[in-house]
Formats: structure tokens, sequence, C-alpha cells
């Protein structure tokens, strides 16, 4: 494991103690505020405060058809109903208040302190609520937008919502102040590894827009180019920084071997602990995943590409699998680094990874996996939660779905990269018209490859306005080979093992592309919120 240094993850991570605490127990920042706003580390540490909402590990990839946990999922299979309250809704509009009242109380020390501290700190909370923002407009659409801290009688509690086109236009005024005022990674000490620096908040806005652009384009609003050039162009910056490069071994870059400061391919990632003895967060994600609390389906392992670049159903390589090692023979590598196959180290209960029916759908998931955090049942392996091969992606979609058309020399700064990691054929318009393939079908095969269990499957899908095609299909697991003995799950006609029937599935493109809002909320607007259609 790349060694970590202490001091960052107690500067970044520890705030249940000194600020954490006063900030989460009222809706204003407060220890009080007349004694806490005076130095340039009471900013730090409130700032710190922001990266207590960085998603840690989590089943996002249950919502799509990549992946399929114990049971079923309500938001996969659409039988969810418009909650009374709900978290997402609320943590977000907390880290929202959080960067309202730092940027305010910054400005305040302005003649006291260097203009550089201030503005340093500041840029991390006009990041953060972009991040805050973009994770509300992305799942209910259009929202009250908040720029200042209130009170329980600010009139601005019961405005309407806003429209989308407001909140992208804002999300991208707060990174583009960020992106100016942060440092750039080369310059983020290792104490320090952990915080938001310049290409982040680039790579933040590349992810906004291209969502943003291509929900547009597929849902026939807005201005899609508007977006779709802006994605373009801040992935551009972050390509053209010099600053990332891919981790070498795909298999082991979400893993305790491409942790830290040393793999410049990590971008933004969620932090628990330097060691066993030395941690400030856990997670048991080892174990849920050896407990197919998340786990692969056939449709993600069929989407990899054979090593000619080809995929299944037009490669010679390919041949149906008469047992679970052969979905690996000739295929890209990142098959190997996302899917566990027989032999592999697996457990100390199970030093060779194992097949059989225990594992529900026949398949386990391997990125994410520690030996180590297994072993003790609690966790320290990060989570990565931006990193440069999503720039490279969102430059290839972007730059395709503007002109409808890629170069070879675009596939090459991006795609390809990727490819040439995987160990398979590069992609060339050649290529394509060659073997009869479609490029934006392979641009996304890539996406859905390269990021698979990393959460973005279901937002892809909602994007591309392609949920209500996928989404009601039956879920299925591996073929019920032999080797996992007598049979004891349903099987298809293919002899696939059913996770869940297409009877029990079901997406309302009149519903489903957007959250319900929490019923909460909308009584306490007194009439500004109005629920999403359908719900």
């Amino acid at each position: 494991m790349m060694k970590k240094n202490n001091l960052y993850i107690i500067a970044i991570l520890i705030i249940s103690g000194l600020v954490g605490c006063e900030i989460h127990r009222s809706p204003e920042l407060s220890i009080t505020d007349d004694t806490y706003w005076k130095t340039e580390n009471d900013l730090k540490l409130a700032a710190n405060y922001f990266y207590r909402f960085l998603p840690g590990h989590n089943y996002d990839e249950n919502w799509s058809d990549n992946s399929y946990g114990q049971s079923a999922n309500n938001i996969s299979d659409g039988s969810r109903s418009a909650p009374s309250s709900d978290s997402d809704y609320n943590n977000a509009y907390s880290l929202v208040r959080a960067a309202n009242k730092l940027i305010e109380k910054s400005t305040e020390l302005e003649g006291v302190l260097d203009d550089e501290a201030i503005e340093r700190y500041q840029a991390e909370a006009y990041f953060f609520r972009a991040w805050a923002y973009f994770d509300l407009v992305k799942k209910y659409g259009n929202i009250q937008l908040v720029t200042k801290t209130l009170n329980d009688a600010s009139p601005e509690l019961y405005e309407p919502a806003v429209d989308r086109s407001v909140v992208f236009d804002l999300i991208y005024s707060d990174l583009d102040f960020a992106a100016e005022h942060l440092p750039s990674p080369e310059d983020i000490s290792d104490a320090d590894y952990g915080r938001v620096g310049n290409t982040t908040a680039w790579g933040l806005k590349a992810r906004a827009a291209l969502f943003e652009g291509t929900r547009a384009k597929f849902h026939n609003y807005g201005d899609a180019s508007k977006h779709l050039t802006i994605a373009r162009d801040a992935s551009l910056k972050v390509i053209e920084s010099g600053q990332h490069q891919l981790f070498q071994d795909y298999a082991t870059m979400l893993r305790p071997e491409g942790e830290g400061p040393g793999n410049t391919e990590n971008m933004l990632v969620r932090l628990y602990g330097i060691s066993y003895d030395n941690r400030v967060s856990t997670h048991t994600f080892a174990r849920n995943i050896e407990q197919h609390e998340v786990g692969p389906t056939i449709s993600l392992v069929e989407s990899y590409v054979m090593n000619d670049g080809l995929p299944i159903d037009k490669s010679p390589l390919y041949e149906k699998p008469n047992s679970s090692e052969d979905h690996f023979k000739n295929r890209d590598k990142r098959l190997h680094g996302t899917v566990f196959k027989k032999g592999d180290r697996f457990t100390t209960a199970t030093p060779e990874y194992k097949t059989g029916s225990s594992q529900h759908g026949g398949f386990t998931f391997k990125k994410y996996f520690s030996y180590e955090d297994w072993d003790i049942n609690s966790g320290i392996l990060d989570r990565n939660i931006m990193r440069y091969g999503e720039i490279l992606l969102i430059y290839a979609e972007a730059t395709y779905e503007l002109n409808s058309s890629i170069s070879d020399d675009d596939l090459d700064k991006s795609i390809n990269l990727l490819r040439d990691r995987a160990g398979i054929e590069k992609l060339s318009n050649g290529f394509v018209t060659s073997n009869g393939l479609d490029m934006r079908a392979e641009i996304r095969r890539e996406r859905r490859v390269e990021l698979a269990q990393e959460g973005f499957r279901y937002w892809d899908l909602i994007r591309w306005k392609t949920a209500e095609e996928i989404m009601p299909k039956e879920v299925l697991g591996n073929y019920f080979f032999e080797e996992y003995g007598e049979k004891d799950l349903m099987t298809n006609e293919d002899n696939l093992i059913i996770l869940q029937s297409a009877e029990r599935r079901t997406f309302n493109p009149e519903k489903h592309y957007l959250w319900p809002l929490p019923l909460n909320e909308i009584a306490k607007s007194e009439g500004a919120l109005e629920q999403n259609p359908k719900w």
C-alpha cells in the first residue's frame, strides 16, 4: 500500500471534534461566530467539514443493469414511492448552507488575512456548493437555489424552484472561481492529500456539463451544445494540465496498491485511514462484496470486448462459455480487474476464489476488494470519487456528441489510452467502419466497462434516455454451470440465473427520470415547491 501521511487524514477527516460537531449542531456554523472566525486555521477547519459529505462505499451500482444485490432494489425496479423525508435532499442543502457560511464569514477577514489564504478556502466552499447543487439537480430537476445563509424567517425558504438551467449556470460559475483559486495537484503537499485542487474543479465542471449536455440532447430541451462545449473544454484543461496520468495496473488501481498521492490518476477520494490502528472512519465493503450485496450481471460481463477490440457478437475469438473461467479467455483486461475468476486470491477463509451458486448471480466484484479489510471486517480502503480515466471518457463523449463524429487523434488522446492499458486494439474510425460498429455505442461501452462498479451507470442511462428501454428488462446472472453443483436457482431458457424477472420491473419515462421531492419539504415550503410529475 502506498504510505499515506498521518497528518492529511487528521487534517481532513477529524471533523467530529473541534469544528465538525459544532457545524452540524445547528443550521449555522457556530462555536460561536463571534469567537470563531479569526484565523486562517479557522477557515481550514471549517472547510474540513465539507469533506464529510463525500460519498463512501455504497450500493449505487445496484440501481443499474450492471449489478444486483441480495434482494430487489426499489430504484432500479421502479417500485418506490415519494418519501416523507430524504437524506440525499437534506444533506445536500446542509452542505450548501455550510459553504454559504464560510463564503460569507471569510469576506469579513479581508484586510486581516492574506487574500490568497481567504480565496483558497472560499474556493473549496464554492467547489462543494457546486457539488451539492449538481447532486440535487441531477436527481430532482428544478430546485430551490440558496446562495446565502438563511434563518427560519427568511423569505427565500418560500420561493419556488428555479429552472435547472439557472442551477447549472451557478455550478459553472462556482467551479470557475474554485479552479482559479485552488492550487494545482503538484502544489498540494502529501500532508494535504485529499483536498481539492484546480483540476478537480475542472473535472467536476466537465462531469456536470456532460450530464446536462447529453440529457438536454436526448430529452430534447435546453441548449445541449452549450453544455457539451463546456464539458469538452473543461476535460481538455485537465488533460493539458499534465497533472494526471493513468495508473499502470487497472486491476489494483482501486485496491490498496492504488491508494495515496503516488497514484496521480486519483483526483478526488473519500479517505478512511492510514492503518487499522490509525483511522478516523471505517466501512465493511469487502465483506459486503463477499456477501454479494453488490454483484455483477451477465449484461455487464458480456459488455467487455475481446482483446481484438471487438464485442462478443462480432469477434471470431468469442466462444460461448462452458465454465465460469471461459468468460475471461482473450478478454479485455478490465474484466479481470473488475470480476473475480476461479483461482484468484480471495479471503482467509477461502484462499482461492471458487465459483458456485452461493454467489447468488454467479459473479463477484473485484474492484474495491481488500483482503486485509475482509480479515478484520473493518475497512480503510479509500473510495475513489473522481479519477483521470473518467476525464478521458468525458472528453471523447462530449467531442463526439457535439459533432456526431470524433477524429482518430481525439480518440488517441482519450479512449485509446484506456484501451492500451486494457490490452485491446485501438478504436478508430476505420476500425468502426470495417467491423460494422457504431461509434457512439463503442464510446458508451468504453465508459461502462472502464467505470463499472464506480456508481456512474444508472445516471448514464438517465441522461442518455435509455433507462426506459434497459431498466424494465429481467436481471440475469451467470450461466448455471455444472461446476456449481445441484441447481438451486431459477434459470431462463438460456440457462442464465434469473435475479429479478421482467414482470417485477418497471420504468415509467413520464415519472422515473426525476426523483420525487420529499413530502415534508413540499409541505414546509407552503406551496412554493411542486412535486415532480406522476409522483
